[in-house]
């Protein structure tokens, strides 16, 4: 579309891929795609199935194409966040659950610190189906935003709201609980001189929380129900905030000094994750879809969607095939915009399923 190309670079084997991480340690460029199942041969087809005793992957980028580096023990793998603190560099896992059924949900998330040029176990914190670590540094301050959290009859076990956590000099000790049933996702950003934070859920509203200088506070509720993903940018002397759901359209959403307001409405449901990536003078929203149907019946194979900021709105320039994808992150190149998507379910609702390093070029434009 338009006078944008696409094109594949590259198919990483992966199995229920659930995100993608890069980031760059002691000079070296790494991917990471926590892995939610492997197929259990002889078992039906199914997106809740499988074997969860799987490994995080972690592989090295050489001369522009991902080679295996190692891989680490992350159950469930659900998430995976890298930051610093200091001279020090972490990696937080989030995994939902362990075993091959029935599954425990009540476990442990691993948080690994980067030691003599490898990843070394340093935390591991309890948590109830945890899907996705977060960390944001406010006021001096390191905190780590845990979404966890599933509300179905067939679960054991009790519930547990999503919890920030904060850097104490010794470890991520409990800061503050969350209210929510089945959280996803977290997005720290700023507005002006606010700190704010969006909070995803499932079954419950999904909430913007504003820090106050001493705990974060609701500040207005962001969607009803099925939240997923945020992505914030600014353009033309406002700020915006997109906010997704699995089951309705995302919505684009203006700040208006005091809250956000919906100003434009994107078509079609399934959507999981948001990047917004500016380049050149253009502002690009990658916008990845799971699924669209039920959990018993999904159907995985969508089309995912490459919008661009064009006079006041959103707008699709490009398309490229998903399946079951759950993430995608930028990876680092010279002149084109590459990145990678995870996918996670094939057609046949099956957990092996590539992740795809994609190249995007494009035309220099002049910032608006």
């Amino acid at each position: 579309m338009d006078d944008v190309a696409l094109t594949e670079l590259q198919r990483v084997p992966t199995s229920g891929a659930r995100a993608v991480e890069v980031f760059q340690v002691d000079g070296t460029d790494l991917l990471a795609i926590p892995q939610l199942a492997r197929d259990v041969p002889g078992a039906a087809a199914g997106m809740n199935g499988g074997d969860s005793d799987t490994d995080l992957l972690l592989l090295r980028l050489v001369d522009g194409r991902y080679v295996p580096f190692s891989a680490l023990p992350g159950p469930g793998g659900e998430d995976a966040e890298f930051f610093t603190i200091g001279e020090r560099a972490f990696l937080a896992v989030a995994s939902i659950r362990t075993g091959a059924g029935p599954y425990r949900y009540t476990t442990s998330s691993r948080i690994f610190e980067w030691v003599d040029g490898t990843f070394a176990e340093f935390q591991a914190v309890p948590t109830h189906a945890a899907k996705q670590w977060r960390h944001w540094r406010v006021a001096g301050r390191h905190f780590l935003g845990l979404a966890q959290g599933l509300e179905v009859p067939h679960v054991a076990g009790p519930n547990r709201h999503s919890m920030i956590y904060e850097w104490d000099g010794a470890e991520f000790a409990e800061f503050q609980a969350v209210p929510s049933r089945w959280a996803y996702n977290w997005h720290p950003f700023r507005v002006a001189d606010t700190f704010f934070v969006a909070h995803a859920d499932h079954l419950d509203p999904s909430v913007l929380y504003r820090w106050d200088g001493q705990e974060y506070v609701a500040h207005q509720p962001l969607r009803e129900r099925t939240g997923r993903a945020f992505a914030d940018f600014t353009r033309d002397g406002d700020h915006y905030l997109l906010v997704a759901g699995i089951e309705e359209p995302p919505v684009l959403m203006r700040w208006t000094g005091e809250r956000f307001t919906a100003v434009q409405a994107l078509f079609g449901p399934g959507a999981r994750e948001l990047l917004v990536v500016e380049r050149d003078g253009r502002l690009f929203v990658l916008r990845i879809n799971f699924i669209t149907g039920t959990p018993a019946a999904p159907d995985p194979v969508l089309r995912s969607q490459i919008y661009e900021w064009r006079d006041g709105e959103l707008v699709v320039v490009a398309e490229f095939p998903t399946s079951g994808g759950t993430d995608v992150a930028v990876v680092p190149s010279d002149g084109d915009l590459r990145f990678v998507v995870s996918n996670s379910l094939s057609a046949s609702v099956r957990f092996a399923t590539d992740t795809v390093l994609y190249s995007l070029r494009y035309a220099s434009r002049a910032v608006s």
